[in-house]
């Protein structure tokens, strides 16, 4: 006959074949139905015997009444059988290579014959899933046979198309299990039914991608256990920094700059596959990482025209030393005469009120020595104060009067 069921031994396939009187789960699911402890069935006859007259004492030999026991639905049957593997034929009991008989040889009165149909269960252990064997009728004692080879063993329920929780066994025989799920833990009165069964009557409702699984709690109960899934898309941007260069511009002065083209950061996304588990990040992948604007590159313009000298005068200074003045260029052209009556009057020895500003175009003090000016602006001639203008202008532009500048023109 078969042998015991070696509950760690990986599966391929089964070899269980469902007689009459094994029990159907999903009908019994379905009905509400609740078992509690082992149903004792009537007496079934066996198979029909012809008795001759004189045979009474062979008859009352051959005749017998037994205890069938098929997956936990027992049957006092009265048979003929002379053999337990008779007596599953007469019964209609299949069983396969996995599957467990109490009792194997020839059948006497009042035994009893216990029939185990092994089934495929799902089980976790460190964090990986494992298909084993079992003939256990609940999940309690599923755990109890499993847990001689690894005490922080779970049973792993799958889940149906319709999102319902499903454990090809029963939780307990007797007495309630505990729920625990966001962080609280429930008690399921009638631990006697399926896992979905329970969290159907607990109302808790499963995601899409929620876990379930069955173990054996720190108190000795039996314990379902609902971890919460999510699986999410994250995205991050980080800025790209912008390269800068220079460029020759060969209608500009030497010693002038000017940024043409403006430096812009660039953005680079990254797409992140997050997965939680009860809150907690348990996986993390990257989907992809693209840069989704390029940065632009900042332009820097130099000069490179060599500075004109176009006149050159020769005036007193305010230090009484006499010299040549470089100015001319473009600025000869320009109207000084209008310049000077806007910004001071026309008058070469004005003061600002505040003391910064000096002379015909208001210069100050650090701009006038920046053109080679020394003492104060108001202390030289008019015709240094202009020369040394139209220097200012040569290197700078009429924005040096940002007010008054438009009289040049």
């Amino acid at each position: 006959m078969p042998g015991h069921l070696d509950g760690w031994s990986p599966v391929q396939f089964t070899t269980r074949i469902l007689g009459p009187l094994a029990r159907n789960r999903s009908a019994h699911a379905e009905s509400g139905g609740r078992r509690s402890g082992r149903r004792v069935l009537p007496v079934v006859a066996g198979a029909t015997v012809l008795v001759l007259a004189g045979g009474t004492a062979a008859y009352a030999h051959a005749h017998k009444t037994v205890q069938l026991d098929v997956d936990g639905e027992i049957q006092n049957v009265s048979t003929f059988a002379g053999s337990v593997d008779a007596l599953l034929a007469d019964q209609g009991v299949k069983v396969g290579d996995r599957d467990s008989v109490s009792a194997t040889g020839s059948l006497g009165e009042g035994q009893d014959v216990v029939v185990r149909h092994a089934h495929q269960i799902t089980v976790a252990r460190d964090g990986v899933n494992d298909t084993v064997w079992t003939t256990a009728l609940t999940a309690d004692e599923a755990l109890d046979t499993l847990a001689a080879r690894d005490a922080s063993v779970s049973l792993v329920a799958s889940r149906s198309s319709g999102g319902r929780a499903e454990l090809p066994l029963d939780l307990v025989l007797h007495g309630s299990v505990d729920v625990v799920v966001d962080g609280k833990t429930l008690t399921g009165q009638d631990a006697d039914a399926s896992v979905g069964q329970v969290l159907g009557e607990l109302d808790v409702t499963l995601a899409p991608l929620d876990r379930v699984s069955v173990q054996e709690g720190d108190t000795g109960r039996v314990e379902v256990v609902v971890n919460r899934v999510v699986v999410a898309e994250k995205k991050t941007t980080k800025k790209l920094s912008f390269d800068s260069s220079t460029k020759k511009d060969s209608s500009a002065y030497v010693g002038t700059k000017k940024v043409t083209t403006e430096g812009k950061k660039g953005t680079r996304t990254i797409v992140t596959r997050v997965t939680t588990v009860d809150g907690k990040v348990t996986d993390k992948v990257e989907l992809s990482d693209k840069v989704t604007k390029k940065p632009v590159d900042e332009v820097i313009t130099v000069g490179t025209k060599e500075r004109p000298v176009v006149k050159t005068t020769t005036s007193s200074s305010s230090s009484g030393k006499s010299g040549p003045i470089k100015a001319g260029g473009k600025a000869d052209d320009l109207n000084w005469a209008a310049l000077a009556r806007c910004e001071s009057g026309g008058n070469p020895r004005i003061v600002s009120s505040n003391g910064l500003y000096h002379g015909l175009y208001q210069f100050s003090v650090g701009t006038w020595r920046g053109v080679g000016g020394s003492g104060l602006p108001s202390q030289a001639s008019s015709s240094e104060q202009t020369a040394r203008a139209k220097m200012l202008y040569n290197r700078s532009g009429a924005g040096q009067w940002p007010v008054c500048g438009k009289n040049l023109f």
